[in-house]
């Protein structure tokens, strides 16, 4: 029969909506603020334990919580909820106070879904800084380890430089900003000055005598200095953004704050705790050939050239002091399992890592090499200046042997690392050394939630025009087209439902500002759909064609033209996505989804409805 849908496609049109309904409700359930607590590594779990010493900490404080769990979908993590941030921020003292530095407490915004919403997969859109605001970190980089660092690195290139024009010296001997060097000799001295003013620019070279010796010094000049804190800022810039784009945060910030300090702010999201974790973690590796030369060596204090390092699973090893290459030639990294079904990560170097790595491995077949992770941590001390408490933060460096192998053949560019506890500890190791090591460690200076960037007033200003917008769309369609007006409005409110319902199931869809400018303007080309199709039944019904003819003819007729206009529309917008950025992106995501479902509601939706009320029936007049 003319314009009468089957009973199977209604019922599909009414599974849809429903759908639609279900995954869009999340979005009417406001946050919690809240304090999440993890493990300070991947393989340390949280318990009832933990979770209940934080609870009895926060009675004694006399801190209010709404509620404490373990995450379900987080089993290593626990999370307190309060009412509001002023007392979640009082919480998080205390409770990083009670537990300790084994656990990472962090500030989140977590979402307050009903368990039979969450049950089906059911979660809010995620929302962008400017309109829900996020967590605010702010970081510190230790500049006086990034001068130590580059200053020890130079002094090896400055030895091995030496060496080469065989000015032998007695005694070299480094500061943070200076290095001296002893020679028996004022030729040795005079030799050794004239290469290093040559090939070290960075320094000012100074000759002096003190008693026998003839010495050279090396000061490091005022635009070296901020030439390295600028590169250690620049370097942990990128690697802290590759960190959290790699933990899926959608439109973050991070940007350098002054010298020496980086601003994090981070969309709410589901595990603060691990972003924070990664975020500061200060981690790299080292791969260092066990001392061949000593297998059997017992004694307290290690040959020249040799140290002892602990074992991870107990007890040390001797290894050689020198490097053969660090986490700074990793280009690629990723976890997955051995054949007996441990957790490893494969390694990819770069092309100077590879050499360096064949190099070595090539001469050394049958010798034992080991992976040293080595992790700098902040500590705090409280001193009294001048009656006044200070805490001062100092960087405490650990190393762990976390692999032992005999080398079976020369490695070369790619190989892998065993020994890991667990497949999360295997999964962040191998997210750090992809994202880069840190130029210099970094540490908390402050953490907090921040607001809408935007403002209250600016976010109510766009939510209005949203709504205003809509209404007036809806009375002019009612006032317009009658019945035919309501049809309208009723898709049109399904095709908004739907919007948000794909927005909310998307993992990396962030409505922003502009991205409800985008919804704005959805609205608009789902009415101009059915403005298209209404203004063609009534040129049928001017031709002289019955009801039922009109209304068919309307939907085919105006369907292409229809069509080309969204399809053009649609390509423009992914032409946004591809080449745009940020608020561009927002933009041309809710606008490439709102085409999709403007069509489907539009043409499938309306006439669903039309064909309800005058299906079937050709004497019934048109309310158009």
């Amino acid at each position: 029969m003319l314009n009468k849908y089957p009973l199977w496609k209604n019922l599909l049109l009414l599974v849809v909506v429903t759908v639609g309904a279900i995954y869009s409700l999340p979005n009417l359930y406001p946050d919690d603020h809240a304090v999440q607590i993890s493990g300070s590594s991947a393989s340390i779990k949280v318990d009832v334990l933990a979770v209940d010493r934080a609870k009895e900490a926060l009675k004694k404080a006399g801190i209010a919580y709404k509620s404490a769990e373990l995450l379900p979908k987080l089993p290593k993590s626990g999370l307190i909820r309060f009412a509001d941030a002023e007392t979640q921020l009082k919480a998080k003292e205390v409770v990083a106070e009670v537990l300790g530095k084994n656990f990472v407490v962090a500030l989140n915004l977590a979402p307050t879904t009903p368990e039979w919403l969450a049950s089906l997969g059911a979660s809010p859109m995620k929302l962008g800084l400017d309109l829900r605001g996020g967590v605010h970190f702010l970081m510190e980089v230790d500049m006086d380890t990034a001068l130590n660092k580059r200053m020890t690195d130079t002094v090896a290139q400055i030895k091995d430089r030496l060496r080469e024009e065989d000015a032998r010296y007695k005694r070299v001997q480094k500061t943070l900003e200076s290095v001296s060097i002893s020679f028996k000799t004022e030729e040795l001295q005079e030799r050794a000055s004239s290469v290093l003013r040559k090939e070290f620019r960075e320094f000012l070279v100074e000759t002096d005598e003190e008693g026998v010796d003839f010495n050279v010094q090396l000061t490091l000049t005022e635009q070296a200095k901020k030439d390295i804190q600028d590169y250690a800022i620049s370097q942990n810039l990128t690697s802290i953004r590759n960190r959290v784009n790699m933990l899926g945060v959608a439109e973050p910030v991070v940007q350098r704050q002054g010298a020496t300090r980086i601003v994090i702010q981070i969309p709410g999201i589901q595990d603060a705790a691990a972003a924070k974790r990664v975020i500061g973690r200060a981690a790299n590796l080292e791969f260092r050939l066990v001392d061949w030369e000593h297998p059997n060596f017992t004694g307290s204090r290690p040959p020249a050239g040799s140290e002892y390092l602990p074992l991870k699973e107990g007890g040390d090893v001797l290894l050689k002091k020198k490097v053969i290459v660090t986490g700074d030639r990793v280009v690629g990294a990723q976890s997955n399992y051995d054949e007996n079904g441990r957790p490893q990560v494969n390694i990819d170097l770069d092309s100077r890592g590879g050499r360096l790595m064949n190099t070595v491995t090539r001469k050394h077949i049958k010798d034992r090499m080991a992976v040293v992770f080595i992790e700098l941590t902040p500590e705090e001390t409280t001193e009294v200046v001048e009656g006044k408490k200070v805490v001062k933060t100092t960087m405490k460096t650990s190393y762990e042997v976390i692999n032992v192998a005999t080398i079976q053949s020369a490695l070369g560019n790619s190989f892998r690392i065993t020994g890991l506890d667990s497949p999360a500890e295997a999964s962040e190791l191998s997210l750090l050394l992809r994202a880069g090591a840190l130029a210099a460690p970094m540490y908390f200076v402050e953490e907090r939630t921040v607001g809408p960037s935007l403002g209250e007033e600016n976010i109510k200003a766009g939510l209005s025009s949203l709504v205003i917008g809509f209404a007036v769309v809806m009375v002019f369609m009612i006032a317009y087209y009658k019945a035919f007006g309501i049809f309208a409005n009723i898709a049109l409110t399904v095709n908004l439902l739907l919007l948000i319902a794909v927005m909310s199931l998307i993992p990396g869809a962030t409505l922003s500002l502009p991205g409800m400018a985008g919804i704005v303007l959805t609205v608009g080309m789902a009415v101009d759909a059915n403005v298209l199709i209404f203004s063609r039944i009534k040129e049928e019904l001017a031709a002289g064609s019955s009801t039922q003819t009109a209304i068919h003819g309307g939907f085919d007729r105006a369907f292409i033209t229809i069509l080309d206009a969204n399809i053009t529309t649609l390509l423009v917008a992914l032409i946004l996505f591809i080449f745009g950025s940020g608020p561009v992106k927002g933009f041309s995501v809710t606008l490439s989804i709102g085409i999709i479902t403007s069509m489907f509601t539009a043409i499938v939706g309306t006439r669903a409805l039309i064909n309800l009320f005058y299906g079937g029936n050709s004497q019934k007049k048109l309310s158009l």
